[in-house]
C-alpha cells in the first residue's frame, strides 16, 4: 500500500521540525518545504539541517513577490488607514495554507503539515472538518486560523495539536535537533518588531502629523502620524494630564488621534466583516459564543447576530478593553473554532 505523502512547512524552528519527525515516525512519506517570504534567510540553514538529520528531501520556494502583495502591502495599507492589522491571519490563509498548500499538492503531497498548536478533525456524519484549540492552551494558535476553509482544513496535518510544549522540548532533546531555541519575532518581516520604523522608512511621504484630541474634540497636543499609534496605547503620547490618557480611536479621515481615560477603552459591542464560518457557510440566526478580540486573551461570552451577508454585530456580556479595528474577532464553542471576522468598529 502506498504511503500517504506529507509536505511539512519547515520554518527552521523547533515546532515544524518536531512536526516532521512525528509524521515520519507515524509512517508517512515526508518531505520538507521552506518558503522564502522576505530577505531574512537564516531559517533556511536550520530547516535544511533538520531535513538532513531526518533524511528527508528539502525544497525551497521563493514566494517573496506573492508575500509582498498578499501580506506586506495590506499590512502597511491598514496601518496607514488607522487600523491595526494581523498579518499572521492573512499569511496563514493566503500563503501557508494558500499558495504553499496548492504547490505541495501539485507536487504530489496528500497533505501539508505545520507546527501550529491546533487540532483538526473530521466528522463522517456531517462530512465537515472542524478546528479546535491546541491541548496546550498557553501555546494555542487557533485564533490565527479562523479564516481557513473546508478545502484547506481537509489537507492539513497538525501533529502538535495534542501535545504540550514541554513534550515538544522532550522530542527535540531526543532527536538532537537544536542546542537552543531562538524566539520568533512578533511580525516576521519587521526587523526587531519595530513596525513604526518599518512604515516610516517605506511610507514617510504618506505619514502626516496631526492633532491629539479628547472625546469632545479639544486639542491636547500633536501626534507624529496615525500608524505610530494603536488603540489602548498609553506611552509616547507626549501630553500631560492629571489622569493617565490612552488612545481611544484613530480617525483617518481627519488625521486625528482621540484620547481618553482607561474606562473609555471598554466597549460592549463591535461590528465585523470579511467573515468565515467553519461548521457552516452563513450565519442566519443569533448565536451564543465565546468571542476573542486579541491573541493570547481569554474568550468572553457574547451574542453574535447577522447583519446582512457579510457583517455581524457582536454584543459582549462583559465589556472588552481596547477593541481595535483591523484585528480579528474569533468565535468559539468550548474548544471548537466556529469562525471569525475582521473588526470594523466598537461601541
Amino acid at each position: 500500500m502506498k504511503k500517504e505523502r506529507v509536505a511539512v512547512a519547515m520554518s527552521g524552528g523547533i515546532d515544524s521540525s518536531v512536526a516532521a519527525a512525528l509524521l515520519l515516525d507515524e509512517g508517512y512519506d515526508v518531505f520538507g518545504v521552506t518558503a522564502i517570504l522576505f530577505s531574512d534567510l537564516e531559517h533556511l540553514k536550520n530547516a535544511k539541517r533538520v531535513c538532513d538529520c531526518l533524511d528527508i528531501p528539502h525544497y525551497v520556494i521563493d514566494y517573496t513577490s506573492v508575500f509582498k502583495d498578499k501580506v506586506i502591502e495590506p499590512f502597511c495599507n491598514e496601518y496607514l488607514a488607522g487600523r491595526t492589522p494581523n498579518p499572521c491571519v492573512v499569511c496563514n490563509k493566503q500563503i501557508k495554507m494558500g499558495v504553499l498548500l496548492n504547490r505541495a499538492v501539485s507536487a504530489g503531497a496528500d497533505y501539508l503539515a505545520t507546527g501550529h498548536y491546533v487540532r483538526v478533525s473530521y466528522d463522517s456524519k456531517t462530512e465537515h472538518f472542524s478546528l479546535y484549540k491546541g491541548k496546550d492552551r498557553s501555546k494555542d494558535q487557533s485564533y490565527l486560523l479562523w479564516s481557513l476553509s473546508q478545502a484547506q482544513l481537509s489537507r492539513l496535518k497538525m501533529p502538535l495539536g495534542s501535545l504540550l510544549k514541554r513534550q515538544v522540548y522532550e522530542i527535540v532533546k531526543e532527536k538532537g535537533f537544536f542546542e537552543f531555541e531562538s524566539e520568533s519575532q512578533e511580525i516576521c518581516f519587521v526587523p526587531d518588531d519595530d513596525y513604526r520604523g518599518f512604515l516610516q522608512e517605506r511610507f514617510k511621504e504618506f505619514i502626516f502629523p496631526g492633532d491629539i484630541v479628547d472625546k469632545k474634540g479639544k486639542v491636547l497636543g500633536k501626534h507624529k502620524g496615525l500608524p505610530f499609534y494603536t488603540i489602548g496605547q498609553r506611552k509616547g503620547l507626549g501630553i500631560s494630564s492629571k489622569n493617565p490618557l490612552y488612545v481611544l480611536d484613530l480617525v483617518s479621515e481627519e488625521n486625528v488621534v482621540v484620547v481618553g481615560e482607561e474606562n473609555d477603552l471598554y466597549k460592549s459591542s463591535l461590528s465585523a466583516s470579511n467573515l468565515n464560518f467553519i461548521p457552516f457557510e452563513i450565519l442566519d440566526r443569533e448565536m451564543i459564543v465565546k468571542a476573542q478580540v486579541r491573541y493570547n486573551m481569554v474568550p468572553s461570552p457574547a451574542k453574535v447576530s447577522p447583519c446582512g451577508k457579510d457583517k455581524v454585530i457582536v454584543k459582549f456580556t462583559n465589556k472588552q478593553r481596547a477593541i481595535a479595528p483591523g484585528q480579528s474577532v474569533v468565535f468559539y464553542k468550548g474548544s471548537e473554532v466556529l469562525g471569525g471576522g475582521v473588526i470594523d468598529s466598537a461601541s
